[in-house]
């Protein structure tokens, strides 16, 4: 059985505004939230372990990892803004391997596009640590290695994607999915956004609580 919003026709535009804006708003009524609980629980056990979290993608979803990293590392932790004379309380460490231009286009120019995460992620990434691809076809090259030598590492790997048939290809090596019901390009970003936001939030909420 195809997600809901498969039988769309894949990246074929809506022809109105209000189109768009009816089909957004069904498919996030339809979100999978028990799998929004397994993400979000991957990350709680990162948090409590002091695993480092690396988030990943390419064009609006590597925009999306920048982002992702910034709500989840500074929105859920609780001792914000203590200043330099208290110790940092226990935080989720949490990294985009989107943010190091320099090093993304040394990569891509001497060694090869398709391997800017691997070769980021061979440097830092240990066992029991997560590595979280966000790809809107599932299928980008780059983010696909990174989790299948994430997987060769030991660390947890979670995908982001939309319900196109081609996002077997990174389902294939994740331990965590999270697919969102739609074909369409720009719908499956604005749903990765609203994904990302709901989990900052409750991700805030949890901490707050154990901590307090």
């Amino acid at each position: 059985m195809n997600p809901p919003g498969a039988e769309r026709r894949e990246g074929r535009p809506v022809s109105t505004v209000g189109s768009y804006l009816v089909e957004v708003a069904d498919a996030v009524r339809s979100l999978d939230e028990v799998a929004l609980d397994r993400f979000a629980d991957v990350l709680m056990s990162a948090w409590r372990d002091g695993a480092t979290v690396y988030v990943l993608g390419n064009g609006g979803s590597g925009a999306l990892a920048s982002h992702m990293a910034t709500d989840l590392g500074k929105n859920t932790a609780p001792d914000l803004g203590t200043g330099p004379q208290q110790p940092a309380g226990r935080r989720l460490r949490v990294v985009a391997l989107t943010d190091n231009c320099p090093l993304i286009t040394a990569l891509g120019n001497d060694v090869a596009y398709t391997d800017v995460f691997v070769e980021q992620l061979k440097g830092l990434l240990r066992p029991g640590d997560v590595v979280v691809g966000i790809s809107g076809s599932g299928a980008s090259p780059n983010v696909v290695r990174a989790l299948e030598y994430a997987r060769l590492v030991g660390a947890t790997t979670v995908g982001l994607t939309g319900a196109r048939s081609s996002a077997t290809a990174m389902l294939a090596w994740t331990d965590c999915a999270v697919v969102v019901p739609s074909v369409v390009m720009e719908q499956i970003e604005d749903l990765h956004s609203v994904v990302n936001h709901a989990l900052a939030v409750h991700l805030r909420e949890l901490i707050a609580s154990r901590v307090g």
